[in-house]
């Protein structure tokens, strides 16, 4: 027959085991306080729950009616929490749930001596601790800070006829209008003198001749003067010198006679047409 085992010892390991994981174990609750983004955070979506996220571990809560979220037994470590809406964004949370057993006491916040919470932001490293969220006197409840309501579609823009007057192009071409309208009609109010005045100064300006097309049977340039124009000067004739006579260029002198004529025909005749010896221009052969 088998020796009967002692079960009484077995049973005390068990409980101290039981009693050791209670102690070291906590509570993390979350609330969500009534805000200018959420009035009445009831309203909330019934999928509204929130997660705390470690290396190796998860623990998930839903949404209660008193607006919190309750984690129970949770083991000491360091976690993510996180709260999920479909209509809202939260900011996201770093837990630290400390061993009391170890005989660390942490207690700055006046709630659990094995809590602790920050902010904690995403894709900076995880020791980049935000500022302490205090637990709130009743409860011990850690509140969670809304960010906003998620937006899933935009809007599509409405055609508007202001939209069209603020093109640039559009007001440029809506005042060169007004003024190829308005300028006739100025002109007509003129007075006589001012009128004939205006008239004769267009007739003097280059440019009008270009805008109003080309005349048959003339030149619409004529001896404009491009570049004068621009520089503020009007188009003058120059004389033009004469290159044929041999005084330099200037027109209207006498040319030489005599023997210095002579000198004068000799000097403008190619080597190969000078006077020979005997008197007489000959060419040379080759």
């Amino acid at each position: 027959m088998l020796p009967s085992i002692p079960t009484l010892p077995v049973a005390f390991a068990l409980q101290a085991l039981s009693l050791l994981s209670s102690a070291s174990a906590a509570t993390v609750t979350f609330t969500i306080p009534p805000s200018a983004q959420i009035p009445n955070p009831a309203a909330l979506p019934p999928s509204t729950h929130a997660t705390l996220t470690a290396l190796g571990a998860s623990h998930v809560a839903p949404l209660t009616v008193d607006n919190t979220f309750v984690f129970r037994n949770v083991t000491p470590g360091s976690y993510l929490g996180d709260v999920h809406c479909t209509t809202h964004g939260f900011a996201p949370l770093r837990v630290d749930v400390i061993s009391v057993v170890a005989g660390e006491d942490n207690n700055a916040g006046g709630g659990d001596a094995n809590l602790r919470v920050w902010e904690t932001f995403r894709g900076n490293d995880w020791e980049n601790k935000g500022e302490e969220i205090r637990p709130a006197i009743v409860g011990g409840a850690f509140p969670v800070k809304v960010l906003g309501s998620k937006v899933y579609y935009t809007e599509r823009g409405s055609f508007s006829v202001l939209s069209i007057l603020k093109n640039p192009m559009i007001l440029m071409g809506l005042v060169s209008l007004a003024l190829f309208i308005g300028m006739p009609k100025l002109v007509e109010n003129m007075d006589p003198e001012t009128r004939a005045e205006f008239e004769e100064q267009s007739k003097k300006n280059p440019m009008n001749s270009l805008m109003a097309g080309p005349q048959p049977g003339s030149n619409p340039m004529g001896n404009f003067d491009m570049a004068g124009f621009l520089a503020g000067q009007g188009s003058s004739n120059k004389e033009v010198p004469d290159t044929t006579a041999g005084n330099g260029g200037k027109k209207g002198a006498e040319r030489p006679t005599g023997l210095a004529a002579t000198r004068y025909s000799q000097s403008m005749m190619p080597p190969t047409m000078l006077p020979a010896p005997g008197g007489s221009a000959v060419g040379q052969r080759d």
